[in-house]
């Protein structure tokens, strides 16, 4: 008689979400040092919309080489800059590397701060309706007559829900939004439902989904300057003429409309037109504001998501607070100490 062996308890799905320069990825490795020292393996999945062009390393704050060979990472240099990858696609990658990680023994870390993809995993996405082409060049003729913040306007108007995420200039979405709205008569927000959930079960485990929120906005605010900073320093602009060099990309792609990138290369079509020298200095400022906007609306994200449990990343024990309560959830774990106490 064949004794089968104890099923092994299954591994806990891990989210770490946040604002830019938040200290996602940092807070990340140190919890997969802390699980190698227990003898667990994890591996790390991306839920950065940016993060999966390749050819776009430092305006991104891309995970350095290194950095990925401490710890295996996904759904990183996926795609060339040509390509877009929507929310539905990140949902059914990223549920099946869990799915993988999970069959090597391995512990799923999703990490990143592209909320919309949180939040379809979260709650599920409805079927969503095909391209119009016709809906969506019409939309086109308007933006060109009107400019693309009078069509967040009107966006406003018939899905408040939508237009209060999306950015004035964000061309892409609003078109999308305002696409659905027309061929559909339904707002896109819609179509993100709870509802999905019963047919799409989320992989992040119950108590699983945390958010490094700063107390303070000024310590976020500071980060994101020295990060801006780092990476001008660090070649971004020889970046951006690599990218503008290949002839094919331009600012309706939803690579280059990426925070940093839009402002970087709106400096340098002014450079072409004009003859003139690059305004370091604005395009720094201008750089720095776009990046503060989308970490304003990163929070807004968040602090919608009932799931998440939000640590203070700007608390000295904030990594220890991580650390202590991932880990928690590991199946068979012993109580450890309160990180606020060590």
């Amino acid at each position: 008689m064949t004794v089968s062996s104890p099923a092994q308890p299954l591994l806990p799905c891990i989210a770490i979400a946040g604002p830019t320069a938040s200290g996602k990825t940092a807070a990340a490795l140190v919890l997969a040092d802390a699980l190698a020292a227990r003898g667990q393996a994890c591996e790390i999945i991306s839920v950065d919309s940016a993060l999966v062009y390749r050819g776009m390393d430092i305006g991104t704050a891309k995970p350095s080489t290194a950095e990925q060979a401490q710890v295996p990472h996904h759904l990183i240099d996926i795609l060339d800059p040509l390509q877009s990858y929507s929310a539905a696609e990140f949902v059914r990658d990223a549920t099946r590397l869990v799915a993988e990680i999970r069959a090597r023994h391995a512990v799923p870390l999703l990490v990143g701060g592209t909320m919309l993809y949180f939040k379809a995993l979260l709650d599920g996405l409805d079927e969503m309706p095909a391209a119009n082409l016709a809906v969506r060049a019409r939309i086109d003729a308007q933006a060109a007559e009107l400019g693309w913040p009078a069509l967040h306007a009107q966006l406003a108007q018939v899905d408040p829900i939508t237009a209060a995420r999306l950015a004035p200039g964000d061309s892409q979405r609003i078109q999308r939004a305002l696409e659905v709205w027309h061929s559909t008569g339904r707002p896109l927000s819609s179509f993100h439902t709870p509802e999905k959930r019963a047919n799409s079960a989320c992989p992040i485990s119950a108590n699983g989904f945390f958010s490094l929120e700063p107390q303070e906005r000024a310590w976020l605010h500071q980060r994101i300057a020295q990060r801006f900073d780092a990476m001008l320093d660090g070649g971004f602009l020889d970046e951006m003429h690599t990218l503008r060099a290949r002839g094919d990309l331009h600012l309706d792609l939803p690579s280059m409309r990426c925070v940093g990138y839009r402002q970087a290369w709106e400096a340098l079509d002014l450079v072409a037109a004009s003859g003139q020298a690059l305004d370091l200095p604005s395009l720094r400022e201008k750089g720095i504001a776009a990046t503060r906007q989308l970490a304003k609306r990163q929070i807004t994200w968040l602090r919608s998501m009932p799931q998440r449990r939000a640590i203070a990343c700007d608390a000295p024990a904030a990594q220890a607070t991580l650390v202590q309560q991932a880990l928690a959830l590991l199946p068979n774990q012993a109580p450890l100490p309160d990180a606020s106490q060590t």
